[in-house]
């Protein structure tokens, strides 16, 4: 690119290399410092010079974009249920299916009689769903966990950014939990779910492997959070999981086992078996 290089000829050029329209658009915009909402200005602009140096950057990362890296990781945000959150590739980028999530986690608070209540969103990466729960019930307390003291770092600084106070423990699973840590009237949580084979991991190199895979079959992680759920539930508190669309069937009847009660799926936008969960029984 030259120094007479427009705006509109930049993002030609880009798609020319097989980059994907919008995904040029947006870094385009990032390299501008314009808001991805603003994709309309390019059109009004688009005979505008981009400076050599900025046409540097955004070949640079039209590059790492061609080589599968997530435009998230590029552009350092990802919108969720309404936030603009930052992300690192120390966190998995938050997709919109996690969205079910939060839904479900909503609705279940709303039906409660008590507005104060207490939530827990564990393996919470970049903060997604226990900040979406926050900003759209803003009485509730949220706690969150994570194992990875960067991804902590990341949710924190997306909390603090954001004006949404959060306790954040660190810590695998339920060991991230102090012994005096309340009860909670729902418990959360997109852990990792995917084989440790899965041909699609292939696809993810970029994101943090830790966050993915969980054992043979993907379940070891739903199981350890499945096992200890019940002690840390007030009696008709609600476990919610996001896990794969194969392992509905299997997730409900670990639930089962545990004991919970009223044990269902949701689905998401595809019509996917997304969420599963269960209530703990009121005695």
């Amino acid at each position: 690119m030259s120094n007479n290089t427009t705006l509109a000829h930049s993002l030609s050029s880009l798609q020319t290399q097989g980059l994907d329209r919008l995904d040029a658009q947006l870094l385009l915009l990032h390299v501008l410092g314009i808001s991805e909402t603003q994709r309309g200005w390019l059109l009004a602009h688009d005979t505008d010079a981009l400076p050599l140096d900025l046409a540097q950057t955004l070949t640079a990362l039209a590059q790492r974009r061609l080589a599968g890296e997530p435009l998230a990781y590029l552009t350092g945000h990802k919108a969720f249920y309404g936030l603009d959150l930052h992300v690192t590739a120390d966190v998995l980028v938050p997709r919109p299916d996690t969205e079910t999530l939060v839904t479900w986690a909503l609705d279940i608070l709303n039906e409660q009689p008590c507005k104060a209540s207490v939530v827990l969103d564990m393996g919470t990466g970049s903060g997604a769903i226990a900040l979406a729960l926050k900003a759209t019930r803003p009485q509730t307390q949220v706690w969150a966990t994570d194992q990875s003291p960067a991804a902590l770092s990341v949710a924190a600084a997306n909390a603090q950014r954001l004006n949404l106070p959060v306790q954040f423990c660190q810590g695998s699973w339920w060991q991230a939990l102090a012994t005096d840590a309340p009860l909670f009237d729902c418990i959360t949580s997109n852990p990792p779910y995917i084989t440790e084979h899965d041909p699609h991991l292939a696809a993810l190199v970029f994101e943090p492997l830790q966050a993915l895979a969980s054992g043979a079959d993907g379940l070891d992680d739903l199981r350890k959070i499945i096992a200890g759920a019940t002690a840390h539930l007030k009696p008709g508190g609600w476990l919610l999981l996001e896990h794969g669309y194969e392992q509905a069937a299997a997730v409900r009847g670990l639930l089962t086992q545990q004991g919970f009660a009223q044990v269902q799926s949701r689905r998401d936008l595809a019509d996917i078996e997304r969420c599963s969960g269960g209530q703990k029984p009121l005695s």
